[in-house]
């Protein structure tokens, strides 16, 4: 892979990451585009690497949020802060779980299966149309709730189910506030992304001294870079219950994944 895709493939993710239409999709959907040869294990880290600068990006657009949580920790007493906390813990067992037992079987699915990414573009499709129709409370997010919508967030590791898109959406359907789901959401990943990152060095899979680390440089910064923008939209269309817009775009790229899958 050279810079030039590195650059474009980081753009996509940035953008996708925060957008309800699957990151991890249009990764693949990218790759066999610009025709990367990356066998999974490869085209996998690619796509963490990415997964790290977007989660980089949100740190810095809720770094204020972050401050805060991280200060409140230390109070005494319990806070809603410590309560926060707690629920992204929950949330994260599920992803946690599914990444332990099956990290194999997951990355053989990021090998370019289009017919696969088509198929659950369909399926995030129909999540955000569900949650469209939705009806906006100002419920928060519970403990029970944080589990159910970390369930959706194992079920997203498949390519083409969107991470943000079945995290909000599921939020949404279980009656909680648009605006607090999406910083749920965006939240909830940040611990895992680093997880990721810290098991995949201290186990060696990522090398330093691989031939690709200027492309894989040049696409953590694109993704960083674009990852700031698309956070700050994404938090704005959320509010203005905009995902059925995302909803359709998501039938169209599957509808086109699955026929370029069956054409080839």
């Amino acid at each position: 892979m050279d810079i030039i895709d590195s650059i474009i493939l980081g753009i996509i993710q940035g953008l996708t990451e925060f957008l309800p239409v699957s990151s991890s999709g249009h990764l693949e959907l990218g790759k066999a585009i610009l025709g990367d040869n990356s066998v999974p294990e490869e085209s996998l880290l690619f796509t963490v690497v990415l997964h790290f600068a977007t989660a980089l990006s949100t740190i810095v657009i809720f770094r204020k949020d972050i401050i805060d949580i991280v200060k409140g920790i230390f109070k005494p007493g319990i806070n809603d802060n410590q309560r926060f906390v707690g629920k992204i813990i929950i949330s994260m067992l599920p992803a946690v779980f599914v990444g332990l037992f099956f990290e194999e079987q997951l990355e053989q699915l990021f090998g370019g299966n289009i017919m696969l990414v088509g198929c659950m573009l369909l399926v995030t499709a129909a999540l955000l149309f569900l949650a469209h129709k939705a009806k906006n409370t100002q419920k928060k997010v519970s403990f029970k709730n944080a589990l159910i919508i970390g369930i959706s967030q194992a079920i997203a590791m498949l390519p083409g189910i969107s991470r943000s898109g079945a995290t909000i959406s599921t939020s949404v359907l279980l009656g909680n506030d648009k605006t607090k789901a999406a910083r749920f959401s965006f939240l909830m990943v940040v611990p895992l992304i680093f997880g990721k990152i810290a098991k995949d060095v201290l186990g060696g899979e990522l090398s330093f001294e691989s031939q690709n680390i200027t492309a894989l440089a040049a696409g953590f910064i694109a993704a960083f870079i674009s990852g700031l923008f698309a956070c700050t939209w994404m938090i704005a269309l959320v509010k203005k219950s905009k995902l059925s817009y995302f909803a359709t775009y998501c039938v169209i790229v599957g509808l086109i994944a699955i026929i370029f899958s069956l054409l080839n």
